[in-house]
């Protein structure tokens, strides 16, 4: 695997660009989340429209989130990129990114940005960090529901000489613990990777998974077509998500027993109901593209042995 490319870290006083390169989002709630990175003690500057585009359901046109991304990317004096929420649409800005996304830069998303994250891990190693967004988490505020974890956000981006560990909060599902690099994301957006340039490579990895509004038979269409493609064949270990909004009918069987009769021969560690993206509990800040430790003792930790920023 070739090395990693590591931002620098987040200091206080940087700019971080806010940039929707999804769905639109509310402009009160931009402008709560963009008050709460001031909290924090950094400068956020919002570029471009944020509103929906007209007759459709981006927050702008492709070619628009396109340039934000570009500048924001080439801009010398914008150390972060902080996307505003998720929804739908960053898959259209993937093959234009080029030469743009050669030196890496802090960028923070989750869900639909998983996409944007899976190609530039995929084609230029970078470590990038899958945690709250400014209109669907920051706006919330630290350590309330739907809201971030502050502490692994800052650590996240800050840290720049050992590294830490989070609790994940979760249960074991196959007791354990093994060594990986962190990838992965939104289990919808990993899956439709399959088959492109930016496929997302697993062996040796620790795979993150997470997604809502899945009924339990496509949360196990969606991992038989991982599985069936090789992505679980070399796993280390995997983290799974809450999976809000992801019951079928009562007696049906649950995303909890699909993952443990799709998964449970793998024989590798997996904790299964960490807060990390869809989650109604203050979410994580998990660094991808870093080596990490994961057990499944207890409600699990992931102990991530190297920073994920440099100085």
């Amino acid at each position: 695997m070739q090395p990693s490319h590591k931002p620098h870290a987040l200091r206080p006083g940087d700019v971080v660009r806010v940039l929707s390169l999804a769905s639109p989002v509310q402009e009160d709630r931009l402008k709560k989340g963009c008050d709460e990175i001031k909290r924090l003690g950094y400068t956020p500057q919002m570029d471009g429209p944020s509103a929906r585009e007209e007759g459709s359901f981006f927050a702008d046109s492709a070619a628009n989130r396109l340039r934000a991304l570009q500048s924001a990317l080439q801009d010398p004096g914008t150390r972060a990129i902080f996307c505003s929420r998720g929804g739908y649409g960053s898959n259209y800005l993937i093959e234009g990114l080029g030469a743009a996304a050669v030196k890496a830069k802090i960028f923070l998303g989750s869900s639909d940005i998983t996409s944007l994250q899976a190609f530039l891990w995929q084609q230029f190693r970078w470590v990038s960090f899958y945690g709250p967004m400014v209109a669907s988490n920051f706006d919330q505020g630290a350590g309330v529901g739907h809201g971030y974890d502050e502490a692994s956000l800052i650590r996240a981006l800050t840290a720049t000489e050992e590294g830490w560990t989070l609790e994940l909060q979760g249960e074991p599902l196959i007791k354990g613990s093994a060594r990986g690099i962190t990838v992965g994301g939104c289990l919808t957006l990993l899956e439709t990777t399959l088959g492109t340039p930016w496929e997302i490579e697993t062996n040796g990895t620790i795979l993150i998974l997470e997604d809502r509004g899945m009924k339990p038979y496509q949360v196990d269409r969606a991992l038989m077509h991982m599985k069936q493609a090789g992505k679980f064949r070399a796993l280390a270990g995997i983290v799974l998500g809450e999976f809000p909004d992801c019951e079928g009918p009562a007696g049906d069987e649950s995303v909890r027993d699909t993952v443990r009769r799709v998964l449970g021969d793998s024989g590798i560690p997996i904790v299964r109901g960490a807060p990390i993206g869809h989650t109604s509990r203050p979410m994580l800040t998990i660094p991808l593209g870093v080596l990490a430790e994961l057990s499944s003792a207890g409600t699990g930790t992931l102990r991530i042995l190297e920073p994920a920023c440099i100085a």
